[in-house]
């Protein structure tokens, strides 16, 4: 009975940590660029009773044994890097990756990335994310640009009211070989891991890297009604465990209750 107590209460963390992977998907459900995490959970150690496939005193085996678990562990909170679903906006420094890979930009001089195409102009002219932090590689777009265009392929272009180039840059998107290592900085930001792998550098529609749509932003890969079941299942899981704490207490009365 108290083995009970300790596996339950295990059981109660794991449902808790789930809980707020799922209302962090719930919460950034509008947030650009924004991928869901999935909670995964192991059991624990096992404690062996009866050793499956002991000999007995009479010559033959034990075909099952007796093993009794302790309880469960998270083991990882996985970023999902699905394509969410794209939302128009005809705002010319909105750019969707349609496919795989990540604008990379530079804070405080490190390097981070971001599926959010939420682009802006600073004082200088330079591309920015809404937080200020430079587009690479840089651009700076001149005062006397009437409108800017960036094709599929990555080349962004100032143009002037008569459609005449100003400037130029070709934009490049990266990818990692395990987008899932990736380190969560908030504010749509990404930063690489050992886990993740270095960055690979090419032009978009290369080498397994996606497009760019002006434009468009991509929405998060949220699926709401898929979090609201796993609200349902996480809340009902908390709930069991904590049933079990409370008739492993209510037998544990009983059985001090025999010696009164």
């Amino acid at each position: 009975m108290i083995r009970s107590l300790f596996s339950a209460r295990t059981g109660m963390l794991g449902q808790e940590l789930q809980l707020d992977t799922i209302s962090n998907n719930l919460a950034n459900v509008n947030t650009s660029g924004f991928k869901r995490s999935r909670t995964q959970f192991e059991d624990l150690f096992y404690q062996t009773i009866r050793q499956v496939g002991a000999e007995t005193s009479e010559g033959g085996q034990i075909p099952t044994g007796i093993q009794v678990g302790m309880g469960v562990r998270p083991t990882a909170v996985q970023k999902i890097f699905t394509q969410g679903d794209f939302v128009q906006t005809s705002n010319e420094l909105d750019w969707a990756i349609e496919g795989n890979g990540f604008f990379k930009i530079v804070r405080q001089g490190e390097d981070f990335f971001t599926r959010a195409g939420t682009f802006k102009l600073d004082g200088d002219g330079f591309v920015v994310t809404p937080n200020g932090d430079r587009l690479q590689p840089e651009f700076a777009v001149p005062t006397e640009t009437a409108s800017i265009s960036i094709d599929a392929g990555g080349l962004l272009v100032a143009l002037d009211a008569n459609q005449n180039t100003l400037a130029s840059v070709q934009i490049t998107l990266h990818k990692f070989i395990n987008p899932g290592g990736l380190s969560s900085q908030g504010s749509n930001l990404f930063q690489s891991t050992e886990a993740s792998g270095e960055p690979e550098e090419a032009n978009p529609g290369t080498e397994g890297l996606g497009t760019i749509a002006q434009g468009f932003l991509e929405n998060s890969n949220v699926d709401v009604t898929e979090e609201l079941v796993n609200l349902i299942i996480t809340q009902r899981a908390f709930e069991v465990n904590s049933k079990a704490i409370q008739t492993a207490d209510q037998l544990l009365e009983i059985a001090n209750s025999l010696v009164r």
